[in-house]
């Protein structure tokens, strides 16, 4: 098996995508890290109030596109939708 590692940069626009993911970001790490595969899923605020660090791993291709379709069904995926990421994946 060959890990997926994900990394990269969560970019809000305005304070109304950062009170998106203030609202919502707490529910989706805790759903994510409980997922079968997640080997480790973070979230950092950075110095820059507008930007998170993201960094994920999961055990392999398939744990990593099951947890890509349950966001994209969740209420984090539905309510961030509009804001920018900047990833870059490895592993697959």
């Amino acid at each position: 098996m060959t890990l997926v590692h994900l990394s990269g940069q969560l970019v809000c626009r305005d304070a109304d995508e950062v009170a998106v993911v203030a609202l919502h970001l707490a529910r989706h790490v805790a759903l994510t890290r409980a997922e079968a595969g997640c080997i480790s899923f973070h979230v950092t605020a950075t110095d820059d109030p507008m930007v998170w660090q993201v960094d994920e791993r999961f055990s392999d291709e398939a744990a990593f596109r099951a947890h890509q379709d349950r966001v994209a069904r969740s209420e984090w995926g539905r309510a961030s939708a509009g804001i920018e990421r900047r990833y870059s994946v490895t592993g697959l």
